[in-house]
């Protein structure tokens, strides 16, 4: 009889045909871990014109390891292809990881030995993370995690578990909440922890064990995506979200610098009165609603300068 592993690791790829060197380091930052008992499930999401393509398929065949598995899927977003991948692993913990991140080599271990030794209320764990700009090699950010125990409060108001890239979930978690919500297109992490969170409790690990990427194809430098999942989000949970005054206003701040973002000042300007309304004493949406009065295009400038500025203070000062 077969023997089951221990973790199955989800990792949904999409449209890298061209650059299978990402996929394929998020691969060997796997079978780099310290901890050997998994089953890698590679998700290839495919457009129609692209299903005769298959350079992603024979990266992956590449690795000559039988724990790591290819599937394909009809491209439909992240969810039905993190989805495909659950419904297909057999490991008694679930971990993700997205196709252009990478692990460190003690993730797993750490993992799977503070689940291993936790009470069954704990239902999932993340780690610490580093950002790194893509484009330089750079880190430009340390994230260390402080939230644990019951984070139902907390996920409420923002995501504090921050990427799917650090979390490893008991599987039944999965089993008592459901898989990922594949209606919602942007946040859907975060609509899984608030579900998770309703029956368990989470631990983290300040440790950064991930390498969070950041470049021009992040889903979350996509307005159009950012505005249709904090739409959905709001639309879901809203009763609970506005139980917060002060950090339901961020939701409404993020939805209206999206919509200007993407050029539709009119919407954009509509949520930033809205967060005003929500929580008149935060002087970010009053400056949104103000550079919103130059223009999309200025509007956007502006942004994109101060993100760069910022990226390089935390470059510099490790911020």
């Amino acid at each position: 009889m077969m023997q089951l592993p221990a973790v199955s690791v989800i990792i949904p790829t999409y449209n890298r045909h061209n650059r299978v060197e990402l996929v394929q380091s998020a691969i060997q930052s796997v079978l780099g871990q310290t901890f050997q008992d998994f089953e890698i499930l590679v998700v290839d999401e495919l457009s129609q014109a692209l299903y005769s393509n298959d350079n992603a398929r024979d990266a992956v065949n590449s690795f000559g390891d039988r724990r790591v598995k290819y599937l394909r899927i009809e491209r439909k977003g992240v969810s039905p292809a993190r989805n495909l991948g659950i419904t297909n692993s057999n490991g008694k913990y679930i971990a993700f990881l997205d196709d252009d991140d990478e692990w460190l080599p003690q993730k797993l271990k750490l993992q799977v030995d503070l689940l291993e030794n936790s009470r069954s209320i704990i239902g999932g764990v993340y780690t610490g993370l580093v950002v790194v700009d893509r484009s330089t090699g750079l880190i430009t950010r340390r994230v260390v995690p402080e939230k644990r125990g019951n984070l139902l409060d907390d996920l409420y108001m923002e995501n504090c578990v921050v990427t799917a890239s650090t979390v490893l979930l008991r599987r039944e978690c999965l089993q008592k909440v459901g898989f990922f919500d594949e209606g919602i297109v942007y946040g859907e992490d975060h609509d899984l922890w608030i579900r998770i969170a309703r029956e368990f409790h989470f631990e983290c690990i300040e440790e950064p064990l991930v390498r969070y990427s950041v470049h021009i194809n992040n889903s979350h430098s996509n307005p159009e995506k950012m505005i249709d999942g904090v739409e959905a989000l709001i639309k879901k949970y809203g009763p609970w979200f506005a139980s917060n005054r002060k950090y339901h206003s961020y939701r409404y701040l993020h939805l209206g610098v999206a919509y200007c973002y993407n050029g539709n000042l009119t919407k954009g300007r509509e949520a930033l009165i809205k967060a005003i309304m929500l929580y008149p004493l935060e002087i970010r949406h009053y400056y949104n609603l103000s550079l919103s009065l130059l223009g999309a295009k200025n509007f956007k400038k502006f942004k994109e300068c101060k993100e760069k500025v910022i990226s390089i203070l935390r470059g510099s000062f490790g911020f």
